[in-house]
């Protein structure tokens, strides 16, 4: 064999290398990423220096100079960008996480509905997912906030059930106000945490000792009441409450939940759990009838064989579409911006106008949304772990 012709062959084979062709493609993709981030980087640092724009964070510590609406911690204009973007955080972290709870047990009880024999239920539960689901979510927000409560009446002929008025100023109520030693309620709530898990340990091995199954579940919920109570109380009660006083234009003392905060978590509760209710039924018809069949079979009523049989193993293909709604949740609380509600996105949107560093509060919204996404993912992939089915 030639001398030509080996090194032809050795350098056919090289080419059809399935592996080197691979690492090939993929060196030139990441030179082709990394000059087009070079010259983003090149254009972004000339375009600001033609601005006079100085790159950095220390602009967090200058005064804000604006109010929000609604706030979780004490915050004023004449604190710094870093509290009036912790407000926003806050504020965020408040409507997602009662959105969650909310979206949650509405899309359980409307996932039921959609699958329950009786006609009329089923069909309310259809309609409610077919017409939530299919207008905006952008939509809705405005519907709640411009039609359902800007209307409600003045402070003055606020709607009043005892303490607790609502008017479009939001629903207003008494305020708790902790004194020295309110701390021992989070001592109670520990204990009792403790105590309701020694409880279902207890009661899972005297169900599997008599096969009666106790009430541990409401038992913990009284425990996770009595304690705290009971540490409080051997404190001296530092626990009070201020009621709101109505005055000429509003109401002072008390706290308000802002029109505002409740149309976003009113629309984001009922958009996500027409999609969490579809989970739901996806969920509980991929459970083989004979589950169902085999548990009326030992006895059980319906809603008990549903709570304790076809649930436990719905879960499985209920979990997954189900982060994706909490992530979406999360994420379309920016929509706030349109309302007012400083969330995250509309207190940094103030700031960013205020101080021309769109960079850096870009940046600090990408953070913000990626950890929590990541960490709402990974408790639910802890949770979903924890249902999957084992081999044995």
């Amino acid at each position: 064999m030639s001398l030509e012709l080996t090194a032809g062959l050795q350098k056919r084979s090289f080419w059809n290398n399935g592996r080197v062709r691979g690492y090939a493609l993929q060196g030139l993709v990441l030179l082709i990423l990394g000059g087009l981030v070079y010259d983003l980087i090149i254009n972004t640092a000339n375009n600001m220096a033609n601005r006079h724009i100085v790159s950095g964070f220390d602009f967090l510590w200058r005064k804000a100079g604006f109010e929000a609406s609604f706030s979780l911690i004490p915050y004023s204009g004449e604190d710094n960008y870093a509290r009036a973007l912790m407000v926003g955080f806050f504020n965020t972290l408040l409507v997602s996480a009662v959105g969650i709870v909310v979206a949650t047990v509405l899309g359980l009880v409307i996932g039921l509905m959609r699958l329950s024999r009786n006609w009329l239920a089923s069909h309310i539960a259809l309609g409610y997912i077919e017409l939530v689901r299919n207008v905006p979510l952008l939509l809705q927000l405005f519907i709640w906030y411009r039609l359902v409560l800007t209307p409600l009446p003045q402070a003055k002929d606020a709607i009043a059930i005892g303490s607790v008025t609502l008017s479009n100023k939001g629903l207003t109520m008494p305020a708790p106000v902790f004194g020295d030693g309110a701390w021992m309620v989070l001592v109670g709530f520990f204990v009792a945490a403790g105590a309701s898990v020694l409880l279902s340990r207890w009661g899972r091995r005297q169900q599997e000792v008599t096969g009666r199954k106790l009430p541990t579940g409401m038992l913990s919920v009284l425990l996770s009441v009595a304690f705290p109570l009971l540490f409080l109380a051997a404190v001296g009660w530092p626990v009070s409450f201020d009621y709101p006083v109505k005055g000429n234009f509003g109401f002072s003392g008390g706290m308000t939940l802002v029109p505002e905060f409740m149309a976003l978590l009113l629309a984001l509760s009922i958009y996500t759990a027409a999609f969490i209710a579809e989970a739901v039924r996806a969920g509980i018809m991929a459970v083989s009838k004979g589950q169902g069949e085999a548990a009326a079979a030992l006895g059980l009523k319906p809603g008990l064989a549903m709570r304790l049989v076809v649930l436990p193993q719905a879960l499985r293909v209920i979990i997954p579409p189900l982060t994706s709604q909490y992530l979406n949740l999360t994420k379309n609380s920016s929509l706030a911006v349109a309302i007012g509600y400083p969330d995250l996105v509309s207190t940094g949107g103030t700031v960013l106008g205020q101080t021309g560093q769109a960079i850096e509060v870009v940046l600090i919204w990408m953070v913000v949304y990626l950890s929590l996404s990541l960490l709402t993912s990974g408790f639910m992939n802890w949770f979903n772990a924890r249902h999957r089915l084992v081999g044995r």
